[in-house]
């Protein structure tokens, strides 16, 4: 056999798809150099929903028990001066993200927001029925009847970072907060783990 028909016998080489092999290739780059952590400052809007509000956020009742709070909803983007009540925060309020979550046994329910501000500031905690977020409510769950008049609890928590976590805590049953009701402690603790966790959560 001649050496030209030698080489024409030999198969050809196969044909590379260089657009799938770059994709693969970007892969396995991830998977090694995985993307960096964005700044503090930029996590509002860099981060996935599910990461800033979890599914389920973990508490403890006053007895020592573990207490689970369970997402109800998430709202959309809001204006800072529709999601907080006037006195909640101060000026430089950027935009303001919500959810709503109810303990394992729908007794209780909170709506937690963050407001994001231009600039960062320390600021004390304001613990008890302070002007806080504006309660969100989601139907066919046990947030439904939850709104402004139904808070009874609340928290505003800001950090040296440029976000005032704040929580509005009340009842599943829709029942009306009245000036002198007693706040029983689990509801009260609603309303500081929630705050304390999802600012955790987002800033450490």
């Amino acid at each position: 056999m001649s050496e030209c028909n030698a080489r024409a016998s030999l198969p050809s080489p196969p044909e590379v798809d260089v657009y799938q092999l770059s994709i693969v290739l970007l892969s396995i780059m991830s998977a090694i150099w995985p993307a960096p952590e964005p700044p503090v400052s930029e996590r509002w809007h860099a981060w996935p929903v599910a990461q800033i509000f979890p599914a389920t956020v973990p508490g403890v009742s006053p007895s020592g028990a573990r207490v689970t709070y369970v997402l109800a909803g998430v709202a959309p983007e809001a204006p800072c001066r529709t999601a907080f009540q006037p006195a909640a925060v101060r000026r430089g309020c950027r935009v303001a993200l919500r959810a709503t979550y109810a303990d394992s046994t729908q007794t209780f329910v909170a709506t937690v927001g963050i407001a994001v501000l231009d600039l960062p500031g320390r600021d004390y905690l304001r613990v008890g029925r302070p002007a806080t977020v504006r309660p969100v409510a989601f139907p066919r769950g046990p947030a439904e009847r939850f709104g402004e008049r139904q808070y009874f609890a609340g928290v505003v928590l800001r950090s040296d970072e440029r976000y005032v976590v704040a929580t509005a805590a009340g009842y599943a049953d829709g029942r009306p907060y009245q000036p002198g009701d007693r706040l029983v402690p689990r509801l009260r603790d609603t309303a500081r783990q929630l705050a304390t966790e999802l600012d955790r959560t987002l800033t450490r």
